[in-house]
């Protein structure tokens, strides 16, 4: 039996008011941890700024919780993108990445989730591909440096929607320090994409995975890639989580969902933890113990 840790994406969570009491309620739904998130909106990308004293406040907050966030969810990106035709957005992504870097060392976070778009609000082209390599290697070089791992999540988008690119991609930047971060609800809403027997090529470059459920593309349907309920898609979580098993996978599993827009978000997050929490069981899984309470 396996032992890893289970978190919850923040996006699932009411909205925060008091980081004190968002810690002490992810325990409380049974997760060992939170993952953070820091999108492309204007408020999310305004923790890139926090002061010294908010970043104090925050990490008061971890300790007095026993709280621990194993990763910063850069989806930022999306909005100011690696490989954009504009010079002056593509400085805002460096920046970007510049600042969550030092955000994490404050904080104690140790991986950053990057989104896997060369570009999202423009067309693509060989010019965008080429400027994300180039970017993305200067931004390696910057996490190198202070020790933090750089992880590229497979994506809703065809650039990276498989763990073999961003494994080819490795053979362009040459670092311990760029490793894979696989949604196995993206990989499997992918015609093409063998689920398991890219899991198995590629173990050695993953460093975290999302469980999220999603529906196909397909030659009549862009597929669905967020907002269902767990259960409500097509992943065989099953056989995926079997495969993790066999291979000895010993990282932390993240549930991504998003709170919905109406009804109880804490009621979507029980379902999914009941089923991810059975799922676990059958397949031999067992989750890290919680640890409750405030630290000394």
């Amino acid at each position: 039996m396996t032992v890893n840790a289970l978190g919850i994406y923040e996006k699932a969570l009411p909205p925060v008011t008091n980081w004190e009491r968002t810690f002490d309620l992810v325990h409380e739904l049974g997760f060992n941890f939170l993952e953070f998130s820091v999108d492309e909106s204007d408020e999310r990308l305004a923790r890139l700024d926090w002061s010294e004293h908010d970043r104090e406040m925050f990490r008061h907050a971890m300790w007095r919780t026993g709280s621990r966030i194993n990763t910063l969810m850069l989806s930022g990106h999306r909005r100011f993108p690696l490989g954009a035709s504009d010079p002056k957005i593509r400085e805002r992504s460096l920046e970007m990445m510049s600042k969550a870097i030092d955000l994490c060392v404050d904080l104690g976070i140790r991986n950053i989730q990057m989104a896997g778009y060369d570009v999202y609000y423009e067309d693509k082209t060989p010019s965008s591909r080429e400027l994300f390599i180039e970017n993305l290697k200067y931004c390696v070089q910057m996490a190198a440096q202070k020790m933090v791992m750089l992880s590229i999540e497979t994506m809703d988008d065809p650039f990276l929607n498989s763990l073999s690119k961003v494994t080819y991609l490795k053979t362009q930047i040459h670092s311990p320090w760029l490793q894979a971060y696989p949604d196995v609800g993206n990989l499997s809403a992918w015609l093409g994409n063998r689920v398991g027997e890219e899991l198995e090529r590629n173990i050695d470059d993953i460093v975290a995975v999302h469980l999220k459920d999603t529906l196909p593309v397909t030659n009549t349907s862009p597929g669905k890639f967020r907002d269902l309920a767990v259960g409500e898609g097509s992943v065989d979580f099953e056989s995926l989580l079997r495969v993790f098993v066999r291979l000895g996978y010993s990282g932390s599993y993240t549930v991504e969902i998003w709170a919905p827009k109406s009804g109880n978000p804490l009621e979507n997050i029980r379902h999914a933890k009941q089923y991810f929490s059975q799922l676990f069981d059958v397949v031999g899984i067992r989750q890290e113990p919680i640890t409750y309470g405030r630290a000394a």
